[in-house]
């Protein structure tokens, strides 16, 4: 490992303990001590991960959006690794909220789907980034794929206001804010916790890797390399 590789540690195991850690503590304040919704019943209680995802799911897009304007803006290769590793997160967060929608969709409106604004733009945002990562894998000049990738991730960045403001200026059958019990609330802030921590904890373990996998190799050809070379050519 070089210099360069050493500024960005992967998370260690201290860091997933702790997740995992706040989990155990969000499950178990989620069925021992949260109230069941009176009109939905315990599906209700998926909201206590649906949102938490979903509020990550825009964050993960905002660093992609952040990271691809870095790689214009500087030609660095660091910005471009860390857009690719938000937006694999920000694509397995995103197909989260997809499925816990849907499972709270059935049992709300007796549908699995139903094309409102607000479900139709996440879908939307979902194969936005499903693209982008087909993107960046049919391009093989690595300097050519991080600029078309910045220039399309910006501009897939447009549908992540759609998603959020469709709700609350659109007619949508999904609610743009629900109303919670003082109990509810301090559970959906506990598992805003580890939701969280693990959406961090993914975007850093890929952008280490990505960022390892394109480091040139650091061992130097010094004196000491010399004299193998020169047998080898004698």
């Amino acid at each position: 490992m070089n210099r360069q590789t050493s500024n960005f540690p992967p998370p260690g195991l201290a860091y997933w303990l702790l997740t995992a850690a706040c989990f155990v503590v969000a499950l178990a304040r989620l069925f021992l001590w949260t109230p069941t919704e009176l009109t939905m019943g315990p599906i209700q209680k998926i909201f206590y991960l649906h949102l938490p995802t979903a509020i990550n799911t825009f964050v993960a897009c905002l660093v992609v959006f952040i990271a691809s304007i870095g790689y214009l803006w500087q030609r660095q290769q660091r910005w471009d690794d860390l857009a690719a590793a938000a937006a694999k997160v920000a694509v397995l967060y995103c197909s989260v909220v997809l499925f816990t929608g849907m499972f709270w969709a059935k049992h709300a409106w007796g549908n699995w789907w139903t094309w409102s604004p607000r479900l139709t733009f996440s879908l939307i945002l979902w194969f936005l980034y499903v693209v982008y990562l087909m993107i960046r894998g049919s391009v093989e000049s690595r300097q050519r794929r991080a600029t078309i990738s910045a220039v399309y991730a910006i501009l897939a960045f447009c549908d992540v206001p759609l998603v959020w403001l469709s709700a609350r200026l659109l007619p949508d059958q999904h609610p743009g804010a629900i109303q919670l019990a003082p109990a509810m609330k301090i559970t959906l802030c506990i598992w805003f916790v580890p939701v969280s921590l693990l959406c961090a904890g993914l975007i850093a373990e890929r952008f280490v890797a990505h960022h390892r996998h394109h480091e040139p190799d650091p061992t130097p050809l010094g004196p000491t390399h010399l004299p193998h070379a020169a047998g080898g050519l004698s």
